[in-house]
């Protein structure tokens, strides 16, 4: 971490940890400064949710998890904020599920390409795809585009964290199945989604491993019950009432003050 150390005692822990590691982020060319502006913003969704993973946000990790087990060809798609964030537990997921990792940038240069794939490599990962470029995603104009050919082109399923919306429905018009990380349940990257998992990052990943490692020995059929049985709509709108609860619930505090 920085040379700013946080207490776990402190109230914001996990909150203040996530800004230094998207601050550190930036300092290795890691992150783009643009992401600073993303991280605030999903900072906010998730303070109305308190902090916490709820009910449907757990069930959508599930749904995700027996998704990518029940893949032919899985990818964990990584932009710069999810390599700051949380890059050994996305190694730690791919190995569980057999899934590529794939790192695939709005400002993309040579060097932060190689910049995360070297520190995805230092967490534990033996391959990351994405500097081979050699595929488009149609209807996108930025490089977000580029993908690798047999990574991302070729995926059934693909785990998107805190995804681009223009490209999340791009995706989804492949034909891909799209497990979406997003804390705004109104985005439109949530929206379009398979699997919305409205969750911070730090949280999703390794609950969707833990559920992976649970769902391990299942067979066909009970992953396909466990697919079958969640409803997007559903969560997205229990999603939606637990934002409006926390911002009641903020506004009582003020009266009460």
């Amino acid at each position: 971490m920085s040379d700013v150390e946080v207490p776990e005692s402190h109230p914001r822990y996990e909150s203040l940890l996530t800004r230094h590691r998207i601050e550190e982020g930036v300092e290795k060319g890691i992150t783009s400064r643009q992401g600073l502006i993303a991280q605030g913003r999903g900072e906010a969704f998730d303070y109305l949710l308190g902090e916490r993973t709820t009910g449907s946000a757990d069930a959508a990790a599930r749904a995700a998890a027996a998704h990518l087990l029940l893949a032919d060809h899985p990818v964990l798609s990584v932009n710069g904020n999810v390599a700051a964030l949380c890059p050994g537990e996305l190694v730690e997921l791919a190995e569980v599920v057999g899934a590529d990792l794939e790192v695939n940038l709005f400002n993309r240069t040579d060097e932060r390409m190689r910049a995360i794939v070297d520190h995805l490599r230092d967490h534990g990962a033996e391959a990351v795809r994405g500097l081979t470029a050699d595929g488009r995603i149609p209807g996108i104009d930025h490089e977000r585009a580029k993908v690798d050919a047999e990574g991302i082109g070729d995926a059934d399923v693909v785990l998107v964290p805190l995804e681009d919306g223009d490209r999340a429905e791009a995706l989804g018009a492949m034909g891909k199945v799209e497990l979406v990380v997003d804390l705004n349940p109104m985005s439109r990257s949530a929206q379009v989604a398979t699997v919305p998992i409205v969750d911070n990052v730090i949280r999703a990943i390794p609950n969707v491993t833990r559920h992976a490692r649970d769902l391990a020995d299942a067979s066909e059929a009970e992953l396909h019950a466990v697919v079958d049985g969640f409803d997007a709509e559903t969560t997205l709108a229990a999603a939606e009432r637990a934002i409006r609860e926390g911002v009641d619930d903020e506004g009582d505090g003020e009266n009460e003050s």
